[in-house]
This record gives structure tokens, sequence and C-alpha cells, in this order.
């Protein structure tokens, strides 16, 4: 995870993935904790531009669910799916790949990540829970338990996490070069990570828990290793 990178005078630019709206917690939220962490937030959407050789860093960020056909599954009824951000997104993410971009997937992200690597999801893992809740809560209501010997764990410090949850998909198989560096009580996959390519993905929304210090050190992995 190239923990120890240091970094130049200029500030690392990290671009943002989201939805196109103008009323977007999720990017307001990421915006400050990345600002916090030392970065230059950049919003990226199917409405916001950005030049990519400018980068140093990714947030891809949460929102509708993948559509299936990314990762060989079948369409649900009540689905709300975003093609035109699932294929930018997808496209960014092969982007980063390719010039070793350091990225941080959150929730969807997260997702489209381990799809782009080759993995697969759960459609809908709302009947398969039975230690944990369906209710999607943006408070630290869940317990994400830290993998022995994960980057995860050692750059938080702790063995288990307090985390949130507002997701009904999860990642199934993981993708090529991804480690599980957490689950929840359900044995679902919290987190995963590459440390050779600077990949970490997480279930649950960090950046509605900015308050707290250990969250806010995922940000601070990003811009670190973008530095």
């Amino acid at each position: 995870m190239a923990l120890g990178v240091g970094r130049d005078q200029r500030k690392p630019r990290i671009g943002v993935t989201g939805n196109h709206r103008f009323w977007s917690p999720s990017w307001f939220c990421i915006r400050l904790a990345v600002r916090l962490a030392g970065g230059i937030p950049l919003r990226i959407s199917v409405k916001h531009d950005q030049d990519r050789d400018s980068l140093d860093g990714l947030v891809i960020s949460g929102g509708d669910d993948i559509h299936p056909s990314l990762y060989g599954g079948e369409t649900m009824p009540k689905a709300d799916y975003d093609q035109p951000r699932d294929e930018l997104e997808h496209g960014l993410i092969q982007y980063a790949l390719e010039r070793g971009l350091p990225m941080l997937g959150i929730c969807r992200g997260y997702q489209l990540i381990n799809v782009a690597l080759g993995g697969t999801l759960f459609a809908d893992i709302r009947g398969q829970r039975s230690q944990t809740s369906n209710f999607g809560t943006i408070l630290p209501r869940k317990t994400a338990l830290l993998v022995a010997g994960s980057e995860l764990g050692q750059w938080l410090g702790v063995e288990k996490l307090r985390i949130n949850s507002l997701h009904h998909q999860a990642v199934d198989k993981t993708g090529e070069g991804l480690a599980v560096a957490a689950r929840d009580l359900d044995e679902f996959v919290q987190a995963v990570e590459n440390t050779q390519r600077n990949i970490l993905g997480v279930q649950w929304h960090p950046e509605y828990l900015a308050y707290q210090q250990r969250q806010r050190k995922l940000f601070q992995w990003l811009v670190t290793s973008a530095g």
C-alpha cells in the first residue's frame, strides 16, 4: 500500500467520481475528507469532466447498483441502474490500473473495481443476512472484522471497526489480485486490497464517518499514496 510514500510540495490531485446532481451529499463529504487529508478533490461525473492526465489518485464513490451485464448477472426488476456512469467509471478504473494510480473504492465504487478486475457480485444479499440487519444507515451500527495480517488492519491499528451500511449488493468472487481485508458478521466481504497496485476498497461509507479519526485515515492513505 506504500504507506510510507512521501509527497512533493504539490498537493495530490484526487479525482472523485459520483453522480452528476447538484445536491450530492457524498461528493461534499468526500471533498472535505480529501481536503483534510491534504489532497485537492476534483469532481468527476457524466457532467463534470477533468483532465485524466492531471490526476494523482481516484476515489470511486457510492451510488446506484452496477448493471449486471458487467459481471454476468441478471437485472433486478426494481433496481436503479446508471449505465452512463458505469461506463465512465469503468473507463477511469482501467486508466488508473494502466497508469498505476492509487484508488479508493467506496460501496458501489469498491464493487465496480472488483468487477473491473474480473470479480462478481451478489445482486441482492438482503435474504442472506442473519447476523446483520438490512436496515440502511449512515451511522456506525455494524461491525467489520479486519483480516489478520491485512495492510488495512495494520494501517488502522485495529482488529474490528464500527461501520455504516447503505448497500444490498456485495462482492462475491474477488477480482484478480484483490485480497479480502475485512468481513462482516455474516461473512460478507467488507474490504479488499491490493498492496502492490495501491488499491483499497471498502463496502461502507467512510465519508459519512469522517468525524472519526480511523475513518479519515482511509483518505489519508489515498492522498499519501498519491503524493
